[in-house]
């Protein structure tokens, strides 16, 4: 096992969280569940007197019968927006319904957001004995036919039709067209149809109804018959489902259903892949909504494991309560209550964690605001909680502050950053020149703010005796280190120009030059030759 740099958070203190809000009238139709872990919301419904939920209350509102729903948060709250599945059965209210939170519901909440905001796309029954059931089918087909495939299908990479393959994964019964899609991700039909052809060889509707069966063989090994799998996949009508079902797999829903064996069907959470989860979840939180008496949260929460995959942004991880591992480049990486790592962009890698663990993503950043090679981590103190998760929740869903800026989160790497980017020039030992060089590392291109720059003679004699450079040399050569790890990580000259503190590109381009004897753009040109 390897543990990376591990570092403690740079503050003490976590900053404030601020007002949030979230308007769905742009959102896909499907219910919602806002719970409150600290603080106080206000829930907008149309025209009707406005919903106010305090600390451990929660709101359920069903998918419809509202053309719009607003949802604002005070300051210092922490507000869940949960988006239960589009079609989830028979049981939830259909009127809004508050509700108090026990607390031994808490965490399994958290968690049921960290499923719902990753894209599901591993399978958790025994893949092995499930294709063993439609084997007679398979051979029906080539075997490198992707339709044949009990996978989902691959997913593009094109941004907008990635984020309409991740949605879907998640939620196969949304039945918005290509045109809503595109208005949601800011992009046209058009181009959204294209991306999902040249990336993945499938038209959107194949894509989607590859999607829907997927889903649909992973629901029925989990237990569920074929009416609540037709419903929750995002079928009109079981017929549709059978008929789909077998001109893909040579058999109907319900004869594989009968052959499906009894270890996997017996909703084992070990046996059960991330959407049939999702599903067994959905069902217990309509039960915690409705009335009655106080339900008992579910005994356990499961393991999960991603499948290797990688992503195009550096992605922030953080472990609030348990512990789970990283797999990347060979190596495992534990990861521990309160860690936060940044997983590298472009580095394929598996993530899981064990039983009664949950994790929430923080936050991307791109490979020109950070230079990342391999795991960065950061351990922070339960202080920091609330303040995460609403990192998390800002991150993840459409519940955010009006200048929400996603990459404010570097903002809590900034020693560790600093102390990558000391690996670019050389670093005077003295401990007041150190510091001083530290300071102006973290700031490099972070605006409205300027280290002190009127140091000592002793610093300044310490820059030159260690570092063979006065220090006014040292910060221009810091600048153009930076500058060249950025222009190699593939960002735009313009881009890195702002990052290490210029304001006009052509007085950045000047400086690069006479540093490294090439324009930045034929610096990076040559990266690029050198790299093919």
């Amino acid at each position: 096992m390897t543990q990376p740099s591990l570092f403690a958070s740079g503050a003490s203190d976590p900053p404030p969280i601020p007002r949030a809000r979230l308007d769905s009238a742009n959102e896909p139709v499907r219910p919602l569940l806002i719970w409150v872990r600290t603080g106080t919301a206000h829930i907008h419904l149309d025209d009707a007197a406005p919903y106010r939920l305090d600390r451990g209350q929660g709101i359920w509102i069903p998918a419809e019968g509202w053309d719009n729903r607003v949802i604002t948060t005070e300051p210092d709250t922490v507000a869940f927006p949960l988006s239960p599945q589009a079609a989830i059965g028979s049981g939830a209210p259909g009127t809004p319904t508050g509700f108090a939170v026990p607390d031994d519901w808490q965490d399994w909440l958290i968690q049921h957001f960290n499923l719902q905001v990753t894209p599901y796309s591993a399978h958790g029954y025994p893949e092995g004995a499930i294709a063993d059931l439609l084997r007679p089918a398979r051979r029906l087909h080539h075997e490198a036919d992707p339709a044949t495939t009990l996978s989902p299908p691959p997913v593009p990479n094109a941004r907008g039709a990635r984020t309409v393959a991740e949605e879907l994964l998640r939620d196969p019964a949304l039945g918005l067209t290509v045109e809503q899609w595109g208005t949601r991700v800011l992009c046209s039909a058009r181009s959204l149809r294209r991306a999902f052809v040249a990336d993945t060889g499938l038209t959107f509707e194949q894509w989607r109804l590859g999607c829907r069966l997927s889903a649909s063989v992973e629901l029925l090994a989990a237990g569920y018959d074929v009416d609540q799998v037709a419903t929750r996949v995002g079928f009109v009508s079981r017929n549709g489902l059978t008929r789909a079902f077998k001109q893909r797999f040579g058999q109907t829903p319900r004869e594989f259903a009968k052959e499906i064996p009894r270890r996997v069907a017996t909703g084992d959470p070990s046996t059960l892949g991330q959407r049939a989860i999702a599903a067994r979840q959905t069902d217990a939180m309509v039960s915690m909504v409705g009335p009655g008496v106080a339900r008992a949260a579910p005994d356990l929460l499961p393991a999960t494991l991603t499948p290797p995959h990688s992503n195009e942004f550096h992605v922030l991880t953080w472990v609030y309560r348990g512990s789970g591992y990283l797999d990347v480049g060979g190596r495992r990486y534990e990861r521990e209550r309160g860690v936060a790592t940044w997983i590298p962009a472009g580095a394929d890698h598996v993530t899981a964690l064990r039983e009664n663990s949950v994790s929430l993503p923080l936050g991307d950043a791109s490979t020109a605001d950070l230079t990342l090679t391999e795991p960065l981590q950061v351990r922070f103190s339960p202080a920091w909680d609330h303040y995460l998760m609403s990192c998390s929740i800002s991150a993840r869903s459409g519940l955010r502050p009006a200048d929400h800026d996603p990459r404010h989160i570097l903002g809590l790497f900034a020693d560790q950053v600093a102390a990558r980017r000391a690996l670019s020039v050389p670093m005077p030992t003295d401990p007041r020149a150190r510091a001083v060089a530290m300071d102006y590392l973290r700031t490099i291109g972070t605006s409205g703010r300027s280290p002190a720059l009127d140091v000592s003679s002793e610093v300044h004699r310490a820059f030159r005796d260690e570092t063979d450079m006065t220090f006014a040399r040292w910060r221009y050569a810091a600048r153009m280190r930076v500058a060249r790890d950025l222009l190699v990580a593939g960002a735009k000259p313009s881009a890195v120009a702002r990052r290490v503190g210029y304001a006009h590109l052509p007085t950045f381009s000047s400086a690069f030059s006479r540093f490294h004897g090439l324009s930045p753009r034929a610096y990076q040109e040559r990266d690029a030759d050198g790299a093919s």
